[in-house]
């Protein structure tokens, strides 16, 4: 499913990378008991603010769940294009 800035913007992600995507999804659901669309909209909802003040290449960005030492942690690599100008 597209996000809301994708078609905003006109980009298309290509069918590949939408499976990937929800691969991804499955896969942090299984390793942190968060339901996949909760992570979802936690995604959408990084994107929108960070997106208030820096342009995002959504192409390569990653937001996962990782085990980390004694519990659970968000990791994100989130490619910053440029910042916004109005800001």
């Amino acid at each position: 499913m597209p996000s809301l800035l994708d078609r905003l913007f006109g980009r298309v992600e290509k069918p590949a990378h939408t499976a990937k995507s929800r691969l991804k999804l499955v896969l942090m659901h299984d390793r942190a008991d968060i339901p996949a669309p909760m992570m979802e909209e936690m995604r959408k909802e990084i994107i929108a603010v960070l997106s208030k003040y820096v342009v995002i290449d959504l192409e390569h960005l990653d937001v996962g769940i990782e085990r980390a030492e004694g519990g659970v942690a968000l990791v994100a690599s989130i490619p910053i294009v440029r910042v916004n100008a109005e800001h």
